[in-house]
């Protein structure tokens, strides 16, 4: 089975309002449909993946692309990703024990299993090695990336931005010129957005994470034509891999518009 037949036929929750509908339910006509299995919503690349899209919103919504996500939490951890990355919670669903990333066959990361241990302090256990590449490929070059800049990649901040990512005091967009330059990716911006994100989620830890039985699940992107035919699709197969293009996650619609 396909995946558009599997979203096609698969009722979630929806944060917006709680029902339980289809998942690609109301964007039947669009165009495109950009579907997104993210991983547990507390994830570094649920919450980067959505500031991508919020980045680009408009672009998106001038080619008609519909955008459906599907989260691994409950309906408390979509509100709070949502009131917290501009995600619409109209299109984001959830997930809890994230039977569709199985049934989609997502990489459900490192599996060591530990006697004795619980499956969340297992999969505790998981993530950390996965944090630094073990069963993750490419993980801890993304996060260097995020330090040292890439003069390849778009500049993330604006000049006039601040911002806020404690324990560091607010920052103004135009103090990483001084690393610099701008108008690419300087040293330590995409780090500085990641330490905010991981702000927010360890001070709301138990709100995105009810169930950490699934911290190493990874996601996937799906992209469908009108007829609902597969035009392009990522699996991630690590932490910060959410995408074939780090540099510009969303490069990829570009190119299969033309």
């Amino acid at each position: 089975m396909n995946p558009h037949t599997i979203l096609s036929q698969t009722e979630r929750q929806r944060v917006s309002d709680g029902a339980f509908v289809p998942i690609l339910n109301g964007c039947e006509s669009s165009p495109r449909k950009l579907v997104l299995l993210l991983p547990q919503l507390g994830d570094f690349d649920s919450l980067e993946y959505a500031w991508w899209l919020q980045r680009d919103a408009k672009q998106l919504q001038a080619q008609g692309i519909a955008i459906r996500g599907v989260g691994i939490g409950d309906r408390k951890s979509g509100e709070r990703f949502c009131g917290y990355t501009g995600f619409p919670p109209d299109c984001l669903f959830v997930d809890p024990t994230a039977q569709l990333h199985q049934t989609l066959n997502l990489y459900r990361g490192l599996s060591l299993k530990l006697p004795g241990l619980s499956p969340g302090v297992n999969a505790w256990l998981n993530l950390m090695l996965m944090c630094a590449g073990i069963g993750s490929p490419g993980t801890l070059g993304e996060v260097f990336r995020g330090y040292r800049g890439d003069r390849q990649a778009p500049q993330l901040i604006g000049d006039d931005e601040i911002i806020q990512a404690p324990p560091l005091p607010p920052l103004k967009g135009s103090l990483f010129g001084l690393a610099g330059g701008k108008g690419f990716q300087r040293p330590f911006e995409l780090a500085t957005l990641r330490l905010r994100n991981m702000g927010e989620v360890l001070t709301n830890w138990q709100t995105y994470v009810p169930n950490p039985a699934y911290l190493t699940q990874r996601g996937a992107t799906f992209l469908f034509n009108a007829q609902g035919d597969l035009v392009y699709e990522h699996r991630d197969r690590a932490i910060l891999g959410f995408a074939a293009d780090m540099r510009n996650p969303l490069s990829f619609l570009t190119s299969e518009a033309k």
